[in-house]
């Protein structure tokens, strides 16, 4: 079965091997999440907006897709190396560091001080996009945010938006290809987690359900799962009648 979360989720259920209970409200006592797209020449303005909350007391991730600088593709930022210049544009605020291949007992510390409000910036991987709660942080910053899958960028937004303060996504990118640009399109047009499935699987493809590749169009063809759902849901009630009166 293809790995992708949110096609394989759908394709079991559309196929009737898997039933899923739907939760499509957030927790009481949160604030909105307000997402937008921009290009690296806006940095500079990003950055005073982060200073500006972090002003006002609130707290900031920075995300960038890779620990180390590839010589293969210079252009696709990285922590280790974009922290320092993290902290030049926030200075006079403390900016902790979160990767995977630093060790345990120091990705303690810098979460608890965290938590704690004494970083105000985070400068990590995607390695904070499950398991962290943060209520106080309403700023994400994605670089290189075409880099990300659509259902990786949603888990990212999600570490916002979790205490009762309106929280901002900002997705940087200075992608031309008309896909990338589409996928962020969604995120800054949407929080809506059923409709990011449903554009994700438009996207990329269901997968084969039957083998390996976690995208594309299967090479048998069962049906289209994003534009047949109703002849899919019809079949399924048929299939799940015959089955109790036989």
């Amino acid at each position: 079965m293809t790995a992708t979360p949110i096609p394989r989720t759908l394709g079991l259920t559309l196929y009737g091997d898997l039933d899923v209970s739907v939760i499509d409200e957030l927790p009481g006592g949160r604030g909105s999440i307000k997402t937008f797209v921009r290009t690296t020449e806006k940095l500079p303005k990003v950055f005073d907006f982060i200073r500006e909350k972090i002003s006002a007391g609130r707290q900031a991730y920075i995300v960038y897709p890779r620990v180390d600088v590839a010589d293969t593709d210079k252009d696709i930022k990285a922590v280790t190396k974009e922290f320092a210049n993290v902290e030049k544009a926030l200075a006079g605020f403390k900016v902790g560091l979160l990767h995977g291949r630093i060790k345990p007992a120091e990705k303690e510390n810098v979460m608890t001080d965290f938590r704690a409000n004494e970083i105000k910036a985070l400068v990590a991987t995607s390695l904070i996009e499950v398991g962290v709660d943060v209520p106080n942080a309403t700023v994400m910053l994605i670089e290189n945010a075409e880099h990300f899958g659509l259902a990786q960028l949603h888990q990212l937004r999600g570490r916002i938006g979790r205490g009762a303060h309106e929280s901002f996504c900002i997705l940087v990118s200075d992608a031309q290809h008309k896909e990338a640009q589409a996928r962020l399109k969604i995120l800054e047009e949407t929080n809506d987690g059923f409709k990011i499935a449903e554009a994700d699987l438009k996207l990329r493809g269901p997968g084969e359900l039957l083998g390996q590749q976690q995208s594309g169009l299967p090479k048998l063809r069962f049906g289209n799962l994003a534009e047949d759902l109703n002849l899919i849901r019809q079949a399924r009630e048929l299939v799940a009648k015959s089955s109790s009166e036989h």
